[in-house]
């Protein structure tokens, strides 16, 4: 039995059709720079690419 990557598991969002979301990249500094609706959109959740998410499951029960 292997275990769940709670290191990953804290980094993702799994929805109820088992799509897997993840933070925004670029949120931490420099946010004045970036227009207001650039700013917007890194408040969101996005869904992870499809090459990511078959790895992800084998470590994420």
């Amino acid at each position: 039995m292997q275990k769940t990557r709670k290191s990953i598991a804290k980094k993702l969002k799994i929805t109820k059709n088992k799509k897997f979301l993840h933070r925004t990249c670029g949120q931490n500094h420099f946010n004045v720079r970036d227009t207001g609706k650039k700013t917007k959109n890194k408040r969101k959740y996005k869904p992870l690419s499809k090459g990511y998410r078959k790895t992800l499951k084998q470590h994420i029960h």
